[in-house]
């Protein structure tokens, strides 16, 4: 298991100590044994979810609202064009 935990740390580009190496690798164990107790749960009985509540059009009515949210992030542009902001190039032809 060692070889995982310094595979993964070279993924996630981190590096660890010797004492983080045993301590992740403890934690690592653990969570693998939890999954390997989850593959065992009989599941065929319960009906696939998204969501673990039974929730169904929980969002509010859309409403069309006036908003000058534009005209006001315009207006704090250093530097537009009409309704454009205006930026340096940055590629060259």
């Amino acid at each position: 298991m060692s070889f995982e935990i310094e595979k993964v740390a070279e993924l996630a580009r981190i590096r660890l100590t010797p004492d983080e190496k045993n301590k992740l690798q403890s934690d690592l164990g653990a969570i693998l044994g939890y999954v390997e107790k989850l593959k065992s749960v009989d599941t065929s009985q319960v009906s696939e979810t998204s969501h673990v509540m039974d929730l169904t059009n929980v969002f509010r009515e859309d409403k069309v609202l006036p908003s000058d949210v534009s005209a006001a992030v315009l207006r704090a542009a250093p530097d537009r064009d009409g309704k454009f902001f205006r930026v340096p190039k940055t590629v060259e032809r």
